[in-house]
């Protein structure tokens, strides 16, 4: 008989098990319909440039858009606000940005920011290029350093139109061939990535040729820029759908409410920025050239050789990375070289005078002045000529007063110096001095206690003399 309750037939019993394998399928498929969003919903990188354009600010730049494209980001933007800066960094981020597996945008942002010189062709390399209201773009004539007032060549003036002999001489003329080579090639580059993106050719040319400027309103109307942004949320939501072209393909772009996140500089970058600066770098090398030329002179436990050389090899390092005028280079080593002798050698101040002179001639040629952001300082310059003058004077002022003290030790301390003969002993005469006992000679008879006064030495013997034969003999010493 059949217990009461167990009244479920046996094929319902084996279909139990179904249903809750269907509910745990459907949780499944929801799992996977829920992390398919959160995939796409990767954040937009940010890359946040303020300064000039260096070796730093690149590695910045390139390091980021490759940690974007590995994350997975839909987009990278980059936050721009620099007077220029160096052609190779430049050249650096505009190759990152061309061979990109993603979107690169260039905001440059907050309001009041500029794109000068090497940023206009950054912002003409990017996929979309932004301006927020108020910022500026322009003024992209090269500069090469160690070429002396080189200037863009502007369009030649037609002849014979009314008004030619009114208007002024371009200012824009080039000095030399070289600068010519630079203005034509810098053309060349910025009318390539114009014609890439589909922008302005001909207002690219004259930025670089006639140093012209626009501003964000003006960039647009002209067709430099895609859009004018205020912010990243706002550049995000007004590009949304806008077609580019990535790698060959075109992408479209679909921004529209996504995070953005700013991807800060690590610790080695930011190292990079204070040494690659040329001011730091000066300081370096300085440090170093002085360090060693202290623990040559004054050898000690080693701390000033071990900081010199550690402060000379980043110097070194950073020089190698900035565009450096060797003319200048070699003027600072020879000031820092004179300075030194002064100090080892006092010349009654010419070659301190001459090392402060080919010091600042040299701090000034190291790097050009005109490159935005990599001009060394007037005032820091006269700030290490100064205390290294005034360190040298005193210095050398104290090595002469060292020289003209008398001698306090050796041989030639004991000549004038009276002592007491202290033993006799036929022709050999001990003379108590300083507190030593002497073997001496004499010319004259001694006897026990008499004082006399050393005319000469002669490797251990003094040459002695009784201390009435000469005036002067200084007091004796026991």
């Amino acid at each position: 008989m059949r217990p009461c309750g167990s009244t479920v037939p046996r094929a319902a019993r084996r279909r139990a098990p179904f249903p809750a394998f269907g509910a745990l399928l459907a949780c499944l498929l929801a799992l996977l319909l829920l992390a398919t969003p959160a995939r796409a919903s990767v954040p937009v990188t940010v890359l946040d440039v303020q300064d000039a354009i260096g070796p730093a600010s690149a590695d910045y730049i390139v390091r980021g858009i490759d940690k974007a494209a590995a994350a997975g980001a839909p987009l990278v933007v980059i936050r721009l606000d620099t007077p220029g800066g160096l052609d190779t960094a430049m050249r650096q981020i505009i190759q990152a940005i061309l061979n990109a597996p993603l979107p690169v945008a260039v905001h440059v942002a907050p309001e009041g920011a500029r794109a000068a010189s090497a940023g206009t062709y950054i912002l003409y390399a990017a996929h979309v290029a932004a301006m927020a209201p108020a910022t500026t773009l322009g003024a992209a004539t090269p500069v090469a350093i160690g070429i002396g007032g080189m200037r863009p060549p502007g369009p030649p003036a037609p002849e014979g139109k009314e008004g030619d002999a009114d208007r002024p001489a371009s200012p824009t003329a080039p000095t030399d061939a070289s600068g010519a080579k630079a203005i034509h090639d810098a053309a060349a580059f910025i009318r390539g990535l114009a014609q890439l993106r589909g922008r302005n050719a001909e207002w690219a040319e004259r930025a670089v040729r006639e140093a012209v400027s626009l501003t964000a309103d003006e960039a647009l109307a002209e067709g430099v820029i895609d859009v004018v942004a205020e912010d990243v949320d706002e550049l995000l939501a007004r590009i949304d759908g806008r077609s580019v072209r990535v790698r060959d393909a075109d992408r479209v772009l679909a921004t529209a409410g996504l995070a953005h996140q700013l991807l800060p500089p690590d610790a080695r970058q930011r190292l990079l920025a204070v040494i690659a600066n040329p001011s730091f770098a000066l300081v370096l090398m300085m440090i170093g050239i002085y360090g060693l030329i202290f623990e040559f002179s004054q050898p000690g436990f080693g701390v000033a050789g071990v900081t010199g050389a550690i402060c000379l090899l980043l110097g070194l390092f950073a020089l190698q990375m900035l565009p450096v005028n060797y003319a200048g280079l070699a003027l600072i080593v020879l000031g820092l070289a004179l300075m030194a002798a002064e100090l080892v050698s006092p010349g009654f101040g010419i070659f301190g005078g001459g090392g402060v002179i080919a010091f600042v001639a040299g701090a000034l040629l190291l790097f050009d002045r005109d490159v935005p952001g990599f001009g060394v300082p007037l005032g820091l310059i006269v700030l290490l000529a100064g205390t290294t003058l005034a360190t040298v004077l005193v210095a050398g002022g104290m090595a002469l007063k060292a020289r003209r003290r008398p001698v306090v030790s050796g041989a030639e301390e004991l000549v004038g110096a009276c002592g007491v003969v202290s033993e006799v002993d036929g022709d050999d005469v001990w003379v108590q001095l300083h507190g030593e006992r002497w073997h001496a000679r004499a010319a004259a008879p001694l006897s026990i206690g008499h004082p006399v006064r050393v005319r000469a030495v002669h490797g251990l013997v003094l040459d002695v003399e009784p201390e009435g034969a000469a005036a002067g003999a200084r007091p004796a010493t026991s």
